[in-house]
């Protein structure tokens, strides 16, 4: 039983949980009353705003916490024990902030071949009934004398696990014959796709729709922040293209994930342009990208933080920019909806706070549920010393977590 939570819409509740599923929702009081099920417990949520738990559309679990710091003896290790300690890690990482599922790439191929996938798979086998993990297969090259192991090696990765196929066309050869291998072998699966492309060539990203419109269960593309460097006028040729094809493009507002993103002078660090894209009618997902690695050595994979940034820099309301990391990114993950009501999954985050926006902008406090039960606590308490202000104007403190 959750207690007291405040709801989006500003109502008080109790929220019944059971068999993984939200079972009732009711006035706050009105569920406490009479006989409860044997062995119920209940969480106070007073102060705290319950919302549907976010989802994590773009990790990379596979060189997260890899940053090497200035006083380290050396790079980090890729033997796949650490592979699978760093990503049980990062997994349980995000969880605590809010994350019951993800989705990260993993590299197969070179010298690592599957060794890290078989890593991540087993840290996602040890993590069952804490947070939902799905893994990306990305090949490097997969065209050409040289891709040809590459596309053995992803049909491998397919029948290991992988339940993705992923990869980047604007580092191979031939991008446009990497995207029909990728399309081929996900057909051939029935997997979704998730491609990385910064999408700063328009005609590129036209060949990518036309080839991808239709298939299912569907191609996602992302960072495509390249795509707010285009004039105006064809980005939103573009962006109706992509609609018309039926493709999500996740944005990474929290900065970049890898070797695609390389600002300069002339090509400054971008989001995609996520206000256009929607008014084109394209399903816009956001996620965190890299987990403090060589790529952000500062990355935190905070979904709230992507949300946040996205409602700072304009490009979405606190609404619709949390529905990019929670409701989208659970769409395109190929995830059901959650609700805060009855007969829904409960996947659920309660923040400190009482309305979407201040959540956002201080959502230290939170109390994650997955699968209908509490599977992380983070508390932060904020006190002040003593001083006349405090009592004259009765200000508030976070002092219970």
């Amino acid at each position: 039983m959750l207690c007291g939570a405040r709801l989006a819409d500003g109502r008080t509740v109790d929220v019944r949980l059971g068999g993984g599923r939200i079972e009732a929702v009711g006035t706050a009081g009105s569920l406490a009353q009479g006989p409860q099920p044997g062995g119920a417990s209940r969480v106070d949520l007073a102060g705290y705003l319950l919302l549907p738990a976010p989802a994590e559309a773009h990790a990379h679990y596979d060189t997260a916490l890899t940053a090497v710091s200035p006083t380290s003896a050396g790079p980090p290790r890729s033997a796949p024990e650490d592979v699978q300690r760093r990503t049980t890690e990062a997994a349980l990482q995000q969880l605590g902030l809010g994350a019951t599922a993800t989705r990260t790439h993993v590299h197969i191929g070179d010298v690592a071949g599957l060794r890290s996938l078989e890593a991540v798979l087993q840290a996602r086998r040890a993590l069952r009934g804490l947070v939902e993990l799905s893994t990306v297969a990305v090949p490097r090259l997969l065209t050409g004398v040289a891709g040809a192991d590459g596309l053995s090696m992803l049909r491998d990765a397919v029948k290991m696990g992988a339940s993705v196929i992923g990869g980047c066309p604007d580092l191979d050869p031939d991008p446009a014959g990497y995207v029909d291998a990728v399309l081929e072998v996900a057909a051939e699966h029935g997997c979704p796709v998730d491609l990385h492309t910064d999408g700063a060539d328009p005609a590129r990203l036209s060949r990518l729709a036309a080839a991808a419109g239709g298939l299912r269960p569907g191609v996602a593309i992302g960072p495509c922040a390249g795509l707010a460097r285009l004039p105006h006028k064809p980005a939103v040729r573009t962006a109706e293209r992509l609609a018309a094809a039926g493709v999500t493009v996740i944005c990474l507002p929290q900065g970049n994930c890898g070797v695609l993103e390389r600002p300069s002078q002339t090509a400054p660090s971008r989001v995609a342009p996520v206000r256009l894209l929607r008014a084109a009618g394209v399903t816009v997902a956001a996620g965190s990208g890299a987990l403090r690695d060589a790529a952000n050595t500062v990355g935190r994979g905070d979904p709230l933080e992507a949300a946040y940034l996205l409602a700072s820099h304009g490009e979405a309301t606190p609404e619709d920019a949390y529905d990019t990391v929670c409701a989208r990114a659970r769409t395109t993950m190929g995830l059901p909806e959650v609700r805060v009501e009855a007969g829904f999954p409960a996947e659920l985050v309660a923040v400190r706070g009482t309305e979407l926006a201040g959540a956002l902008s201080l959502a230290y406090s939170r109390v994650v549920v997955h699968r209908g039960r509490v599977v992380a606590r983070t508390s932060a308490a904020r006190e002040f010393c003593d001083f006349t202000g405090t009592s004259e104007f009765d200000l508030p403190r976070q002092s219970q977590g």
